[in-house]
């Protein structure tokens, strides 16, 4: 079977809401990362087949298919297309497994997997809040077959949150050690430049500007999301500012452009779990992309899955027994922001340099996605 391999994988520092990138239109954001990738790399400009970008909530600045819109902003090529991809939260990881098929179809040998978010701009759930005058209150406002199916349970992400730590038994003072961890890791990794190879300085920005010198008693003083309840905004992901891209390649153009793989595209899958518990699906997604591949969690050596909520993660841990200590090395979105519909690929763009860092084989990405999916992608480093 043909295969996919990455050559490149580079982001932007994420910028806190309202921070340093605030200012930026989401075209000059993708467009930065889209320049530096074509010019660092000996493929022409015009050699690329494809750019498939991740976006959520794709309205003011992101509507229009951001994805092209970016390569025409960064001066690139006219006849070069792009296309947009929504997989809500994993929707730039789903653009890698988009540009990995297409070339392990052999239909393209150079594409484009990336995405870019700008969320100071564009809030989380701005799309349905511009449908509202329109008289939809949420996506599933009068499905008469989504309530038959699934009553009138809310369907919502903090919700799902609640329901997990209450399922699994998470205390909040549990769940604020974990957010602490997340940015102390985090800061760790900034200070000992391991994000330094796959960061590129944006509008003045070097470095990720959202992890935050913080303590369990400040944590402890935050009222929680919900009354009555235990998820606050110190175990949730942030919002921010941010774009990624890697280039994928076929062995083909390997051997046309004398490149170098760094990584392999080992496995791909994406399944789908309870739609109101909604943040679950990591748990049985990971399990069924180890079978498909052949392999047990023992032969993964890092993994990479998103910190929506600390729940999130906690309960994968305790379902799949994997180490903490080899999950979010450095840190997830609890710290360094979860920038929607650039996650999957800033994701595996520190997945893949971390690999390289300590000389491991098997990363496996993961992360939770609105409608209760979840993508699985295993690479090996090369």
């Amino acid at each position: 079977m043909a295969e996919a391999f990455i050559v490149d994988a580079l982001r932007t520092p994420t910028g806190k809401r309202r921070g340093s990138l605030a200012h930026l239109h989401a075209a000059d954001l993708g467009a930065h990362v889209l320049k530096t990738l074509v010019a660092r790399n000996p493929i022409p400009a015009e050699d690329y087949d494809d750019v498939i970008f991740g976006c959520v909530d794709a309205i003011g600045p992101l509507a229009g298919n951001i994805a092209r819109t970016c390569w025409l902003a960064a001066g690139l090529p006219l006849h070069v297309p792009g296309v947009t991809v929504d997989r809500q939260c994993g929707s730039s990881q789903q653009a890698v497994h988009f540009a990995a098929q297409a070339v392990m179809s052999g239909t393209q040998d150079v594409v484009v997997a990336g995405g870019v978010q700008t969320m100071s701009q564009i809030p989380i759930g701005s799309a349905m809040t511009a449908a509202r005058p329109l008289g939809f209150n949420d996506p599933f406002s009068g499905s008469e077959g989504w309530r038959a199916r699934f009553g009138d349970a809310p369907v919502s992400q903090f919700h799902a949150a609640q329901l997990i730590a209450d399922k699994w038994g998470l205390s909040r003072a549990a769940m604020e050690r974990f957010a602490l961890e997340s940015h102390l890791r985090a800061r760790r990794a900034q200070h000992e430049g391991r994000f330094d190879r796959e960061l590129i300085a944006t509008a003045g920005l070097k470095m990720d500007e959202t992890v935050r010198d913080t303590s369990l008693e400040q944590m402890a003083a935050l009222e929680p999301l919900a009354p009555g309840g235990t998820i606050t905004a110190a175990v949730s992901s942030q919002t921010g500012d941010g774009a990624a891209a890697l280039l994928i390649v076929s062995e083909r153009a390997l051997k046309r452009y004398g490149l170098k793989p760094r990584a392999r595209i080992h496995h791909m899958s994406v399944y789908g779990d309870d739609p109101i518990f909604m943040l679950t699906a990591p748990i049985p997604a990971t399990k069924v992309a180890l079978k498909k591949a052949g392999m047990k969690l023992e032969d993964i050596d890092l993994v990479e899955i998103n910190e929506a909520f600390a729940p999130v993660v906690m309960a994968w841990l305790e379902e799949t027994g994997y180490p903490h200590e080899k999950t979010n090395v450095n840190g997830g979105a609890i710290a360094l922001a979860h920038p929607l519909g650039a996650t999957g690929a800033k994701l595996m763009t520190t997945l893949l340099h971390e690999l390289e860092r300590t000389h491991k084989r098997y990363g496996l990405q993961t992360m939770c996605e609105g409608g209760g999916v979840a993508n699985v992608t295993i690479i090996e480093r090369l």
